[in-house]
């Protein structure tokens, strides 16, 4: 499967949780907020959802390939 995530804005409590833990894949935008970089390069599915398992605020969120949100609870 290939995932994708995104990160809801209104949500996100600027932890920074997930940029630390994947650099390559979440960054901090002009506002402080975390954003997913497209692509979230190394990252695995498993990681990735891993990584919205681990928003405290649950900010992620992760989609399959047909853009159906994926459980991450």
């Amino acid at each position: 499967m290939s995932y994708h995530a995104t990160v809801d804005k209104d949500v996100c409590l600027s932890a920074g949780r997930c940029v630390a833990d994947a650099p390559d894949a979440f960054v901090f935008d002009d506002d402080e907020l975390a954003d997913a970089v497209p692509g979230h390069p190394g990252l695995s599915d498993a990681a990735l959802v891993d990584q919205a398992r681990a928003c405290p605020a649950g900010a992620i969120v992760v989609r399959d390939e047909q853009g159906a949100e994926v459980e991450v609870g």
